[in-house]
């Protein structure tokens, strides 16, 4: 696996954010003379080139000096029966920065609790990606687009 990266393309892209020039200049930089898209999402190539994308920036969470992609960790949760679905934010945490935090909806009828979650999580990940807290809810609230409010769910919990 190489570095990781943001990811960026050049050629046919957006000529920018309608009436904002300031994300219009952040997300479409001109590098060398030559203009480019740069999203904020991360990603790395391996050695057969192919792509592996981690996640927005702006959703990772920084804890204890390592950086953790949510969609990494909710790909995991949901794996566990008893699962119906998950988010991961980063919560404000006075010793590590930032803590993982996962808010899970439980299937019709689990019984699953937080130690649960979490154990599950360490035996697939390394640990400092498993959540220190877990938040049960009925409902993730996702977004028109389907995606979830990671900014939604961090303020809640923060």
């Amino acid at each position: 696996m190489l570095d990781d990266g943001r990811l960026a393309r050049r050629g046919n892209i957006p000529l920018g954010y309608y009436k904002d020039p300031e994300r219009t200049a952040a997300t479409f930089p001109v590098i060398d003379g030559e203009r480019w898209s740069v999203p904020g999402d991360y990603g790395a190539l391996d050695a057969n080139g192919a792509l592996r994308l981690f996640g927005r920036g702006t959703t990772s969470i920084n804890t204890a000096g390592e950086k953790v992609w949510p969609e990494e960790v909710e790909a995991v949760i949901k794996e566990l029966v008893g699962v119906a679905d998950a988010a991961v934010v980063g919560t404000p945490d006075q010793r590590t920065g930032e803590a993982v935090t996962a808010v899970v909806v439980r299937s019709a009828g689990a019984s699953l609790d937080e130690d649960a979650v979490i154990a599950h999580v360490k035996h697939r990940l390394a640990g400092y990606k498993a959540p220190k807290r877990v938040h049960f809810t009925e409902d993730l609230e996702r977004l028109e687009n389907g995606k979830v409010d990671h900014r939604l769910w961090k303020q809640r919990l923060s």
